[in-house]
């Protein structure tokens, strides 16, 4: 007996991964990174920004300081092609020694 759909390629999934996901590539797609607020830390992102996103626009990047003005997020918009490149760009940015937070 089989549990095969005709109507239903049983291949779509695995062959296909954007199905799996909300998102519908390309996006563009924000990312929020929080750290301390010292010198080099914007700069620090947006080269890990250009590296995974050759399209990435600097002069899109917001800024915005914590209350007391200790720490700064900071915005960045990629063009997102995958999941994959989504998960590496987290990676590079959440093991960077300056970044506290990644949203």
């Amino acid at each position: 007996m089989s549990t095969d759909r005709p109507d239903t390629p049983a291949t779509d999934a695995v062959t296909d991964p954007r199905k799996d996901s909300l998102i519908e590539y390309p996006s563009q797609f924000p990312i929020k990174v929080m750290g301390a607020k010292v010198d080099g830390f914007v700069h620090a992102i947006t080269q890990i920004a250009e590296r995974f996103d050759p399209t990435f626009d600097a002069t899109t990047v917001e800024l915005r300081d914590s209350k007391a003005g200790n720490y700064l997020g900071v915005t960045i918009t990629v063009t997102a092609t995958s999941r994959e490149q989504l998960d590496d760009i987290y990676r590079a940015l959440s093991s960077h020694p300056m970044v506290k937070v990644v949203l």
